[in-house]
């Protein structure tokens, strides 16, 4: 093998027993698991957002954004609940490049797996015990998810990796919702495969464990829109492609039919600055058709303290390092707005 093992990495277990959490926060985390299960069920009829920036990069500046999110909340909780983005590890389309605050907790540093590991544990910990948020983070690698399971309310498999068995498998075993991105390519029959097996009970092997699931009901769609053959981004957040998902469920049979729309990434070609557009564009077709307003169950939105993006080193504080966001005097309008629509 042309593989150099640097050293072993703690299991699961013994770092939630060096970086345990405290009773009141289990009890916080539960009871948003709970609200956030309602509304993707349908007995609560508020949306959940999904809202915060394309990647953690920087432990001070996320957890301001968290502050100004739960300042906000109380104005808008009646009709939305919040789940904010702490996304901590970053799928890279070469393999190269920034890879999340997993890789590299500290940008000035070279990668760190093992500080990593313990930063993004310290980080989701101190959004819950500050704000109350427990948050959703991007389930890249299956086996890493138990380093969080105790502070994490939602997970998503991203447009790479919904295609892969193992994220399949992992995401019928655990107790909270699962959104199942769109692929890159944008085949919607991929993504509907992959809810299918998130639902059913699975057997396989797990960090070294042969272990049995009973099903993931809560595991449901996101859109996000794709890249054709010429490498053009292309939308699925209009009416019509909410329409056939809307059949594609039907004809399925899953429990709990939901979407999530990404107002980002390719649905917005990048254009941060169109997630405004974008949003308001699906509560429009909330409101023309009953059934769809039952289906869309959130939306999903990259926003930090500042508008847009910038490289790695330019050091501005609150700018996205990776996709651009909507800066946090566009964002609270839209929360607002959003609030009103529901």
């Amino acid at each position: 093998m042309q593989m150099e093992f640097v050293r072993k990495m703690p299991l699961p277990q013994e770092l939630i027993r060096d970086y345990p959490i405290e009773e009141e926060m289990k009890r916080r985390k539960t009871a948003r698991d709970a609200e956030i299960a309602k509304i993707l069920t349908g007995e609560d009829q508020r949306m959940l957002l999904l809202i915060g920036p394309c990647s953690a990069d920087r432990e001070d500046a996320v957890l301001e954004y968290m502050h100004r999110l739960a300042d906000l909340e109380p104005q808008i909780r009646e009709k939305l609940l919040i789940v904010p983005r702490v996304y901590t590890n970053k799928p890279r389309t070469r393999g190269t490049g920034y890879k999340g605050m997993l890789h590299q907790p500290d940008l000035r540093k070279e990668e760190d797996l093992l500080a990593g590991i313990i930063a993004i544990r310290h980080l989701h910990t101190r959004i819950l015990r500050e704000t109350g948020f427990s948050c959703a983070d991007e389930m890249l690698y299956p086996s890493n998810y138990s380093y969080l399971s105790d502070l994490l309310s939602y997970v998503a498999v991203g447009a790479r990796s919904v295609e892969n068995q193992e994220h399949r498998l992992v995401a019928s075993g655990l107790g909270i919702p699962v959104g199942m991105k769109n692929p890159s390519a944008g085949d919607i029959s991929v993504m509907m495969n992959s809810i299918v097996a998130a639902q059913s009970s699975q057997e396989f092997i797990f960090r070294s464990w042969e272990v049995h699931t009973a099903g993931n009901p809560l595991a449901h769609a996101i859109l996000r829109g794709f890249v054709d053959n010429f490498g053009r981004s292309h939308p699925n957040y209009h009416y019509e492609s909410l329409q056939e998902l809307l059949r594609l469920y039907r004809e399925s049979g899953l429990q709990n039919p939901a979407v999530i729309v990404d107002a980002n990434h390719n649905n917005s070609g990048k254009q941060y600055l169109e997630q405004i557009r974008i949003c308001k564009d699906v509560m429009h077709s909330r409101a023309l058709d009953g059934e769809i307003r039952n289906l869309v169950k959130g939306l999903m939105v990259e926003s930090y303290l500042e508008d847009g993006c910038q490289k790695v080193g330019e050091g501005v504080y609150g700018r996205s390092i990776t996709d651009p966001c909507l800066g946090w005097e566009k964002s609270r309008e839209l929360m607002l707005r959003l609030a009103e629509l529901v």
